[in-house]
């Protein structure tokens, strides 16, 4: 088992910046991938962007030169830096991690952004 802890949540004005974070604890020696996906209002769950062990990077298309995945490897956190915020960020963002040859998918329990025009 993984526990996910997010946290960076809020309201800002659009232009603006955010960092989520997500901490993970238990089984963490499985893990393969850990990322951010995001549910705006109304709509289906999209990546965001995962990052690897091995530190591999990959980004939603919208979101591209505007976010920043890092991961923390000592700390087993990984973050989203949010930049250029836009309306159309606004969503609830989880945070995922992959374990195992499977890639068994855990979720944390989600963080509101909001981002006012």
């Amino acid at each position: 088992q993984v526990q996910l802890v997010e946290s960076g949540g809020g309201l800002v004005q659009a232009g603006g910046s955010l960092r989520l974070s997500c901490a993970a604890s238990g089984s963490i020696f499985s893990i393969v991938a850990m990322g951010w996906y995001r549910q705006p209002p109304g709509k289906q769950r999209e990546l965001v962007a995962d990052i690897t062990s091995g530190g591999s990077t990959n980004y939603g298309d919208s979101v591209k030169g505007r976010f920043t995945i890092s991961r923390d490897n000592a700390k087993n956190t990984v973050y989203l830096q949010m930049n250029s915020l836009k309306p159309e960020d606004t969503a609830v963002y989880y945070c995922s991690a992959d374990r195992g040859p499977t890639r068994f998918r855990s979720w944390g329990q989600g963080t509101q952004v909001t981002v006012s025009s």
